[in-house]
């Protein structure tokens, strides 16, 4: 069965939900945003692959590095999983706002599935956006 109308929506305001934890800084609400078990990947960035709820609470508990104070989404295409009802792929473009009014911008690949709880983020990959 194709993702319905609702499944996209939801979908579409999940990958919304990470700025709105990033930016209000509600690390101990990651559990709307992801399994249980999730990996992110910010290998990009010089942190490897986090992996469980656990470990992400405190990578974004921490905020290591330079942090945006804003996180934007924006581009977010859904693409059903040919084989299973409750999985998907989705690709996402990321704008940082820096407290110094730099810029930049991401790519989120993402895994998400259906779970009792909803639909939620099982893996993300953070890549950077090309320099030119």
């Amino acid at each position: 069965m194709p993702l319905t109308t609702t499944d996209r929506l939801a979908i579409h305001e999940l990958v919304s939900l990470h700025g709105h934890l990033a930016d209000d800084r509600r690390s101990k609400d990651l559990d709307l945003l992801l399994t249980p078990d999730a990996s992110y990947d910010v290998s990009a960035y010089g942190l490897g692959v986090v992996q469980g709820l656990p470990a992400l609470i405190e990578l974004f508990s921490s905020a290591p590095g330079d942090q945006p104070i804003g996180h934007h989404v924006t581009n977010v295409i859904v693409t059903a999983d040919p084989d299973l009802d409750d999985r998907a792929q989705v690709r996402s473009k990321g704008l940082s706002i820096m407290a110094d009014g730099r810029a930049g911008t991401v790519v989120y690949e993402d895994n998400v599935v259906r779970t009792a709880d909803g639909w939620r983020i099982s893996a993300r990959v953070v890549v950077p956006s090309r320099s030119t």
